[in-house]
């Protein structure tokens, strides 16, 4: 009968129950991270490159950092890289952050269709490019454009993408943002959460096969490890020891729901690599130094055969999920400004003051330097066309770029569509 209790519910035992989780804050919540275990900046410990994964599984729960509330490099992770250097990622950061902001503006104001901003995470990108070689097949999620700033690739080209514009060497087919860029070993960005995952395994075994050099680096959010293409790559990866590097940008939030719904009040996301056998390392994803020594340590356990590792970058999120997104309906406004483990750009300049090779007035010219040179690529890029400008691309370049060889149907279609529109006298409008 309804509302009856269950025949077989045992008297002396109490009903069954499912946890839900709940996020620390909801908009509107006072913010204090307290809760938050930040290890003391270089108490990690350095393992060898060839020592086994089972050895250092205490370094998927700790937290590696160089960079030290002062602005010092410590630690046994500490890298020890040249001022030039630390100037370059400073820079690539900067120029990063610059890129988003202005096209962020470009699409309120209707020039594009959609964008996502990486502000906070700058360093999980950019370091990782400068600790790879150039070569290294990057396999990004959509929130890594500083791989390709990092490595010099053309802004205006990335803008014509973003723009879907008559300069779009995807020719409109790719949503914004989503660039493939081969000449950068930047592989086609994906909006199916983590297919890049076993993309990046069979090529880093492909790569493997053939004896070459290169390796493959790929990154997801943490949101998106709950996916079956997350385990299913790890599991290749660890069978094979394939040469990869698997990136989870734990950035706290997946679109609208905190990182608790992909596990993470039970345990780290680096943890996933235990269960693998692999390497895992949990890092300071705003520590730019931090992510760069752990993705060059990375790099060499691949190359020495010494199979995939596993990076957990520990940041935080600070704008919305896209401009298709108010995170404000879901989380207290006060988090970004209060999360512990401060700004990526702030801190490496800090570093570089520090040290005695930058300064404040240095660092604001280089602000405006990389704005305007921002700018000026976005003024030739618009000259290509923005969105609503008509259409952008010959109609017949539909059937371009889809198959490696096209099949007869679609040839038969497209000179179809060329005869039509011949004999008609109307030419589609190609401006």
């Amino acid at each position: 009968m309804a509302g009856d209790a269950h025949p077989d519910l045992k008297p002396n035992l109490r009903p069954l129950s499912l946890h839900v989780p709940e996020p620390r804050f909801r908009p509107g919540d006072a913010v204090d991270f307290a809760e938050v275990d930040i290890p003391d900046t270089g108490a990690a410990r350095r393992p060898d490159i060839a020592e086994p994964a089972r050895d250092f599984i205490d370094l998927a729960y700790s937290l590696v950092r160089v960079l030290d509330e002062e602005g010092r490099a410590v630690g046994a992770w500490n890298p020890r890289l040249s001022p030039e250097m630390l100037r370059r990622m400073l820079r690539s950061m900067a120029l990063t952050r610059a890129f988003d902001e202005r096209m962020f503006r470009a699409q309120r104001q209707g020039k594009t269709s959609f964008y996502m901003k990486c502000t906070g995470e700058e360093a999980v990108a950019v370091a990782a490019a400068y600790a790879l070689d150039r070569d290294d097949m990057c396999f990004p999620s959509y929130r890594q454009q500083g791989l390709l700033l990092a490595r010099d690739w053309s802004m205006v080209d990335m803008m014509n993408q973003i723009y879907s514009n008559r300069g779009d060497r995807l020719q409109g087919k790719q949503l914004p943002i989503m660039y493939s860029v081969r000449e950068a070993s930047f592989f086609s960005i994906s909006g199916n959460l983590t297919t890049q995952y076993p993309q990046a395994v069979g090529w880093a075994m492909a790569s493997a096969a053939k004896g070459d050099t290169r390796i493959a680096a790929t990154w997801c959010g943490e949101g998106s490890t709950a996916e079956g293409d997350f385990h299913s790559a790890l599991t290749f990866a660890t069978v094979y020891r394939a040469p990869v590097i698997f990136n989870v940008v734990n950035n706290q939030w997946a679109i609208s729901s905190f990182s608790g719904f992909a596990g993470a009040e039970a345990t780290t996301f680096a943890a996933r690599a235990v269960g693998y056998g692999i390497a895992g390392l949990r890092v300071d994803g705003n520590d730019a130094l931090a992510v760069y020594a752990a993705t060059l340590w990375a790099a060499e356990r691949a190359r020495t055969g010494a199979g995939p590792t596993l990076i957990e970058h520990f940041t935080y999120r600070a704008e919305g999920h896209s401009t298709s997104d108010d995170p404000t309906q879901y989380r207290s406004a006060g988090e970004p400004n209060a999360w512990p483990l401060g700004d990526p750009i702030r801190r490496l300049r800090d570093h570089l003051i520090a040290i005695g090779e930058w300064d404040e007035e240095r660092h604001a010219a280089q602000d405006k330097e990389v704005a305007e040179r921002v700018r000026t690529a976005q003024k030739e890029a618009e000259g290509n066309g923005i969105l609503g400008y008509g259409m952008l691309q010959p109609l017949d370049t539909l059937f371009d770029g889809v198959f490696e060889e096209m099949p007869w149907h679609l040839r038969e279609q497209r000179q179809q569509m060329i005869d039509e529109e011949t004999a008609s006298g109307r030419p589609w409008d190609r401006t």
